[in-house]
C-alpha cells in the first residue's frame, strides 16, 4: 500500500527530480565544508609535514590529502596562519550557506508533492464513494467511512507523506557519506558494516509490531466514529429513553479500548529512536577502538582518522531519520490499507464499454423475470425479489403496495441501477438497462424518497440540485407545485435561507416538500415516489397529493405507498408479498378480488 501512495508522485516528476537534485547539491556542499578543515588542522597544529614538491591531483584519499596539504602550507607561508584560518573559515561558512540554501530549495519543491499526493488521494476516495452502489453502504457504518477519509488520511499525511523528506534526503546523505567513508578507509568502514545486520533485524521487528497494532488502532477508531455518528443521529431517542448514561458508558468502553491500542503503538514508535541512537553509538565506539588501534600501529594517519570519525558522526543522523521514516511508513501503511480498501472496492454496478446513451423514453419499462438477493454477514444469499414480471407502458402510473419488507423499494431501486438484478433483465424500450449509459439512464428518472435527502445549502440550491443554469422563476414554480412556496417565503431569507445539515432547521413536512419540488424541477420522464407524502400532515398531504396528481398525468410513474388511499387512482396496482407479485389490477378489480389488497385497505379503513 505504501508503494501505491508513492505512485502518486508520478504526477509531480519535475518537482521530484528537482528535489533530488538540490538534495544532492546540499550533501556535496556539506562534505566540501568538512573536507577543507582536516588538512588545515594538520598543518596549523603541526600534526604532519607538507610534501616536499607539489603533488599531482588524483582521486584517492592519500593523493587528495597531499594535494590540499601542500596548497594550504603555501597559503599559510604566504598569508600567515590567521589569514589562512580566516580564508578556510570563510570557505566553510560559504559551503555551509550553500548547503542550507540547496536544502531549502529541496524542501521548496517537496511541498507541492506532499500536498498534491494527499489532494489526489482525497479526490480518488471521494470519487469512488460517489460511484459505489447503494448496497455497499448498507453493510458499512458511515462513521467508519468518515474515519477513513479524515483520520486515516491524516495518518497517511503524517506517517507516509511527511516521511518523503526523510526517505528522499536521508538516503542521499547516507549514500554520499558512506561513499566518503569507503573512500577514506574501506577497511574501517567494513567493520561498521558488521553491526548492520543486528540493527536491521531489531528495527524490522519493531516495524512489524507497529504496523500490526496500527491496523487494530485505525479499525477501532472507525468503530469509535461509528458510535459517535449513531449517537448524534439518535440523540432524541437516547434522551427520550433516558439512556444518556448507557450511551456514555458504551462510548467510554470503545474509547478506552482504542486508547489502550494507541498506547502500544506510541511505545513501539518511541522505541525506534533510542534504539537507533544506541546502535549508532555502539558503531561509533567500535570505530573509535578499531580506528585508534590503526592509528597507534601507524596504519592510518591521525588526521584521516579524525576526518573519518567526523563523517561517520554525520552519517548517524540520516540513518536515524531512515529508521524513523521506516517506522512511520509501517504505521501509515495500516491507514493506507484502509483507504485503498474503499478505492479498490468492487463497483458492482459496472458500465459496459461504449454504452448506449438514451435521451428519450418512448414505449415501456419491462421487468422480465427479475430476481434480486443480497449477501448477509455469513455470505449467504437472502432473496428479496423472486421472478418479477411487469410491464409499465409510457404514461401509465403503477403503484407498488404490500406489507413492510415485501420488496417494493428494492423493485423501484433496480430501475435506476442502484442495484443490479441477480437474475433476469429490466428493459427500457426493449434495451436492457445494463447496456445503457448509467448517467443517461438516471437522467430519465426522478426520485422522491421516504427519507428525503437535503444538503447544507440554501433552499434554492437544494431544489435546483444537479441542474445548472436554472432560473429563480423555475425554482419558484416547482416549489408552488409541491405546495412549498408559502413556507419558503416566510423563511428569514426566503429562497436564499440556509437549511442546515440535512435540512435540520425545517420540519419533516417542509423537508419532504422541498424534496418533491426538486423532483418537479427535474421534470423526469419516469418518476419514482417512495412514500413521498409520508412525512406530511393531513392538510399538507392533501395539497401535495393534488399537486402530484397533476404532475403524474401523462407521466410514467412508480408510486410506493403504505397509505392506500393515495394510490387508488393509479392505472395499475401491483401487490407484493415476500418478494413476489401476488395481485395486479386497478383499485376496483383488486377490491372485487378480495385478496391481500382488500385486506390491507380494510385494515387502514378500520384504523
Amino acid at each position: 500500500m505504501i508503494r501505491r501512495v508513492f505512485a502518486y508522485i508520478r504526477y509531480f516528476r519535475t518537482e521530484f527530480v528537482l528535489n533530488i537534485f538540490f538534495n544532492i547539491l546540499s550533501v556535496l556542499f556539506n562534505l566540501f565544508s568538512f573536507v577543507m578543515i582536516v588538512p588545515f588542522v594538520e598543518l596549523l597544529f603541526g600534526l604532519s609535514e607538507p610534501p616536499a614538491v607539489q603533488p599531482e591531483f588524483a582521486f584517492s584519499q592519500s593523493a587528495m590529502t597531499a594535494w590540499m596539504t601542500w596548497h594550504l602550507y603555501n597559503y599559510k607561508a604566504t598569508l600567515g596562519a590567521w589569514k589562512c584560518l580566516f580564508l578556510v573559515s570563510a570557505g566553510y561558512i560559504g559551503g555551509n550557506f550553500l548547503s542550507n540554501l540547496t536544502r531549502y530549495l529541496g524542501s521548496f519543491f517537496l511541498s507541492p508533492i506532499r500536498n498534491g499526493v494527499l489532494c489526489r488521494l482525497r479526490d480518488d476516495f471521494y470519487h469512488k464513494i460517489t460511484i459505489l452502489p447503494v448496497s455497499y453502504f448498507n453493510s458499512r457504518r458511515k462513521g467508519d467511512i468518515l474515519s477513513r477519509l479524515s483520520n486515516d488520511l491524516f495518518d497517511v499525511e503524517w506517517s507516509i507523506v511527511t516521511s518523503l523528506e526523510m526517505l528522499i534526503k536521508a538516503p542521499v546523505n547516507i549514500v554520499f557519506f558512506a561513499a566518503t567513508l569507503v573512500f577514506i578507509s574501506p577497511k574501517l568502514f567494513l567493520y561498521f558494516l558488521l553491526i548492520l545486520p543486528v540493527a536491521v533485524f531489531l528495527i524490522g521487528r519493531i516495524g512489524k509490531s507497529l504496523k500490526r497494532n496500527s491496523t487494530k488502532g485505525q479499525t477501532k477508531l472507525g468503530g469509535l466514529f461509528s458510535v459517535l455518528e449513531e449517537s448524534l443521529a439518535g440523540v432524541r431517542v437516547i434522551k427520550s429513553f433516558g439512556k444518556e448514561a448507557r450511551s456514555a458508558q458504551k462510548f467510554e468502553e470503545v474509547n478506552a479500548d482504542y486508547s489502550r491500542t494507541m498506547v502500544k503503538v506510541a511505545r513501539r514508535k518511541e522505541l525506534s529512536s533510542p534504539l537507533s541512537e544506541i546502535l549508532g553509538t555502539l558503531g561509533l565506539v567500535v570505530i573509535l577502538i578499531i580506528g585508534g588501534s590503526l592509528v597507534m600501529n601507524g596504519e592510518m594517519a591521525s588526521s584521516v582518522f579524525i576526518f573519518f570519525v567526523i563523517i561517520f558522526a554525520r552519517l548517524i543522523p540520516p540513518v536515524q531519520q531512515v529508521v524513523k521514516g521506516y517506522n512511520n511508513l509501517q504505521k501509515g501503511s495500516a491507514s493506507a490499507t484502509r483507504i485503498f480498501e474503499v478505492i479498490d472496492a468492487d463497483e458492482q454496478i459496472v458500465e459496459k464499454e461504449n454504452p448506449t446513451i438514451i435521451e428519450q423514453f418512448e414505449q415501456e419499462v419491462e421487468y422480465r423475470d427479475v430476481s434480486f438477493s443480497y449477501q448477509n454477514d455469513e455470505d449467504q444469499a437472502v432473496p428479496v425479489l423472486q421472478h418479477i414480471n411487469l410491464t409499465i407502458p409510457k404514461g401509465k402510473s403503477v403503484a407498488l403496495v404490500g406489507p413492510s419488507g415485501a420488496g417494493k423499494t428494492t423493485m423501484a431501486d433496480l430501475l435506476p441501477r442502484f442495484y443490479d438484478c441477480s437474475e433476469g433483465e429490466i428493459m427500457i424500450d426493449g434495451t436492457p438497462i445494463k447496456d445503457l449509459q448509467i448517467n443517461s439512464l438516471r437522467a430519465l428518472t426522478g426520485i422522491v424518497s421516504q427519507n428525503c435527502i437535503l444538503f447544507n445549502d440554501s433552499v434554492a440550491n437544494n431544489i435546483a440540485f444537479g441542474l445548472p443554469d436554472i432560473t429563480l422563476d423555475a425554482i419558484v414554480a416547482a416549489a408552488k407545485v409541491a405546495n412549498a412556496h408559502e413556507f419558503i417565503e416566510n423563511l428569514p431569507q426566503g429562497y436564499n435561507t440556509p437549511i442546515g445539515d440535512r435540512g435540520i432547521t425545517l420540519s419533516g413536512g417542509q423537508r419532504q416538500r422541498l424534496s418533491i419540488a426538486r423532483a418537479v424541477l427535474k421534470n423526469p420522464e419516469i418518476l419514482i415516489l417512495d412514500e413521498a407524502t409520508s412525512a406530511l400532515d393531513t392538510e399538507s398531504e392533501h395539497a401535495v397529493q393534488l399537486a402530484l396528481e397533476q404532475l403524474l398525468k401523462g407521466r410514467t410513474s412508480i408510486v410506493i405507498a403504505h397509505r392506500l388511499s393515495t394510490i387508488q387512482h393509479a392505472d395499475e396496482i401491483v401487490v407484493l408479498e415476500k418478494g413476489k407479485i401476488v395481485e395486479c389490477g386497478n383499485h376496483q378489480q383488486l377490491m372485487e378480488l378480495g385478496g391481500l389488497y382488500k385486506k390491507l385497505v380494510d385494515m387502514q379503513s378500520f384504523n
